[in-house]
């Protein structure tokens, strides 16, 4: 099984459920040229990214080729303790990645 390009925390406090998650993606707009060889870098970046509390999405972002380089995004919702929650990506190139883990779990 390939590592994951997800770190995911959670953690619950008064009825609200943080999430933090840093992603491993280069996010490549495709206006960059190699420096090396002179040529266009092609465009790499995650397009979506859904996040599901108990299988209801509590979160949705349509991202670009703007968003920076290994990026990290923070919310919260209203949740409890007992949440599985789930974290996916879908690059423009049709690569995915996702990561599920339970509330304050490690």
């Amino acid at each position: 099984m390939a590592k994951s390009t997800i770190k995911l925390r959670t953690k619950e406090k008064g009825g609200m459920v943080q999430v933090k998650a840093l992603i491993t993606h280069p996010m490549e707009t495709g206006l960059r040229k190699d420096k090396k060889t002179g040529d266009a870098i092609p465009a790499h970046y995650i397009t979506e990214v859904k996040v599901e509390a108990n299988g209801k999405v509590v979160m949705t972002a349509d991202w670009s080729g703007s968003v920076s380089k290994n990026p990290f995004l923070s919310f919260n919702y209203a949740g409890s303790k007992s949440d599985k929650v789930k974290l996916t990506w879908t690059d423009n190139m049709g690569k995915s990645d996702s990561i599920e883990k339970e509330v304050g779990k490690k």
